[in-house]
C-alpha cells in the first residue's frame, strides 16, 4: 500500500490532488491529509474513502515546525512507511512594496514561513523514509517562482526561494532514487487568490490578477498527479508561463510587460 502525505489538503488544489488519487487508486492508497482546518479535512477523508482508501487527517499549521515534524511522526506510526511527500499548502498575497508600512512589514515573515518553511520542515522529517522507500517528493511553486510578479514580490519572494531549495534538493537526492517535481501553476480557480494577503497583512477578499482564463482545478491537480507519477522534473503547466520562461532569458523586458498586462488596472503601479 502506498502512503501518500499532502499538505494543504482541507479544500483546492490539495483536496482535488486527494480525491484524485483516491479514485484511482482506491484501496492500495492510504492518504494522510494535513492542512489547519480539521472540518473541512474530514470533508475531504470522507470523499476519499468512498473509493477504498484509507485516511488519515492530521490537522497542522505548516508555519509551526513542530506541527510538521508530529504530522510526519503520526503518518508513520499509522502506517509505517511514506512513499511521497506533496508540498501544497500555501498562502498568496499581492501587495505593492510600496504600500506596505514598516509595521506591516513583518508578514512577508509569515508568509516565507508557510509557503517555504513549512515545506522544508515536512520535506526534512519524511525524508529518512522517502529515501527508504525510494519515494517521490512533489513541491506546488507558483509561475510567481519562475517569473517575477507586480505585486507579488512577497509571494514570489517565497516561491523563488521554494523552486531553488527544490531544484537543489534534487541533485543531492538524485543517487538515493528519490525523484523531486517541482509545479508551476498559473491561475488557477481556488479561493487562495481570495485569501491572500494585502498590503496590511489581513486577506484581501478579492484578486488583483485577470483570471478569465484561469485553470480548472481538476486539470491542475492531473497535471501535479501525472508530473509525480512520472517522476518529472519540473511541470510548467501553461504555454504562457513556458513561453515567459523562454523570453526571460532572451528578452526580458518583454517578459516584464507581459507580467504588469495580467494585473487588473486598478491594482497596477502609477
Amino acid at each position: 500500500m502506498k502512503v501518500i502525505i499532502i499538505t494543504g489538503a482541507s479544500d483546492g488544489i490539495g483536496a482535488e490532488v486527494a480525491r484524485q488519487l483516491a479514485a484511482a487508486q482506491r484501496n492500495s492508497l492510504a492518504l494522510v491529509l494535513a492542512a489547519r482546518n480539521r472540518d473541512k479535512l474530514e470533508a475531504v477523508a470522507q470523499q476519499c474513502s468512498a473509493s477504498g482508501t484509507k485516511t488519515l487527517v492530521v490537522p497542522t499549521d505548516v508555519a509551526q515546525e513542530s506541527q510538521c515534524r508530529a504530522m510526519v511522526g503520526q503518518t508513520v506510526s499509522q502506517f509505517g512507511r511514506i512513499d511521497a511527500l506533496i508540498n501544497n499548502a500555501g498562502v498568496s498575497a499581492q501587495a505593492l512594496f510600496g504600500d506596505v508600512t514598516a509595521e506591516d512589514l513583518h508578514w512577508y515573515e509569515d508568509l516565507m514561513r508557510i509557503n517555504l518553511w513549512g515545506s522544508v520542515w515536512c520535506t526534512h522529517a519524511a525524508l529518512p523514509h522517502l529515501t527508504q522507500s525510494k519515494g517521490a517528493i512533489v513541491a506546488v511553486s507558483s509561475l510567481a517562482g519562475l517569473i517575477g510578479v507586480p505585486g507579488r514580490t512577497a509571494y514570489s519572494a517565497t516561491k523563488f526561494a521554494m523552486t531553488g531549495f527544490f531544484e537543489a534538493l534534487r541533485a543531492e537526492l538524485k543517487p538515493a532514487g528519490v525523484s523531486v517535481t517541482t509545479a508551476f501553476p498559473g491561475v488557477v480557480a481556488t479561493e487562495i487568490r481570495y485569501r491572500g494577503y494585502n498590503a496590511r497583512g489581513v486577506p484581501a477578499g478579492s484578486s488583483g490578477l485577470k483570471e478569465d482564463d484561469a485553470m480548472s482545478v481538476e486539470e491542475c491537480a492531473r497535471l501535479i498527479i501525472d508530473g509525480m507519477n512520472g517522476r518529472e522534473r519540473e511541470v510548467v503547466m501553461t504555454a504562457r508561463g513556458k513561453l515567459g520562461r523562454f523570453l526571460k532569458l532572451m528578452a526580458p523586458g518583454v517578459v516584464e510587460n507581459m507580467a504588469l498586462a495580467a494585473l487588473k488596472d486598478d491594482v497596477r503601479p502609477h
